[in-house]
């Protein structure tokens, strides 16, 4: 049922950015755009692991250097048939976990201390199974499909807001049309793409929860990383009110 409803979002994206692309910027408009967010998200499609392990400055470990973490990821993706994905530690309180690389076989599951030092190994598990159903539903490759769509959309509406819209067209929308266009279409394909997000999501959930076999694992670990998120903002929060309170002494 996710796959279908990711299906039929995929879709609503595809006809909003050829209505889009017809309105604004016409035949050649729509064709440039697509051209031009295809080629960004492609880059971003082949090079998406390196650049998200080097943006959090993980560290990649092995059966060596962090032995039960190693062993948990290749049990789990033993369990999912996905072959052995590198395996990266981030060295951050903040509990969290990612999967990235464009395809199973190019695939790198990172966690982070905090996730490792708050959850149990149960808990841990849920999360890691979450993240390899990512991998073996190819999200990335939806994801970075979705963002293509959306970003040529982003696109048409700024060459309708600095080229007036498809002048060819004689019975195009006129100003208000193109102006309303402009503005309703960018919000339009990120809810869309956000709705596509949140079904890959559940997705992963219910996967994840096969592939661990329990899905109270990964039920308790969300709820533990929402108090956490919720103390760190508390924390945050009380330290900007004791900086302001030292200001103003």
């Amino acid at each position: 049922m996710n796959y279908v409803r990711t299906a039929i979002l995929l879709a609503g994206l595809t006809a909003l950015f050829m209505g889009v692309g017809f309105l604004i910027g016409g035949q050649t408009g729509a064709l440039i755009a697509l051209v031009i967010a295809a080629g960004m998200n492609l880059f971003s499609y082949w090079n998406s692991d390196r650049m998200v392990l080097s943006m959090y400055g993980a560290q990649e470990v092995d059966a060596r250097t962090a032995p039960d973490l190693y062993r948990l990821v290749q049990e789990l993706a033993g369990r999912a048939g996905l072959p052995m994905p590198r395996v990266y530690i981030i060295d951050s309180p903040q509990p969290n976990a990612f999967a990235t690389g464009r395809n199973p076989e190019n695939a790198a599951v990172a966690a982070s201390t905090g996730l490792l030092n708050m959850m149990s190994r149960e808990e841990v598990a849920g999360v890691i199974a979450h993240e390899l159903a990512h991998i073996k539903n190819r999200d990335t490759l939806t994801m970075t499909i979705t963002a293509t769509i959306a970003g040529a959309i982003s696109m048409l509406a700024q060459f309708g807001m600095f080229f007036g819209g498809n002048r060819d067209n004689n019975n195009g929308p006129g100003i208000i049309g193109t102006l309303a266009m402009v503005i309703l279409a960018p919000i339009a394909a990120m809810l869309v793409q956000m709705a596509i997000s949140r079904t890959r999501e559940y997705a992963a959930d219910r996967m994840g929860a096969e592939i661990v076999g329990e899905p109270r694992y990964l039920a308790s670990a969300l709820a533990r990383m929402e108090n956490a998120a919720h103390q760190i903002v508390h924390a945050i929060d009380r330290g900007h009110e004791t900086a302001r309170r030292s200001d103003a002494l």
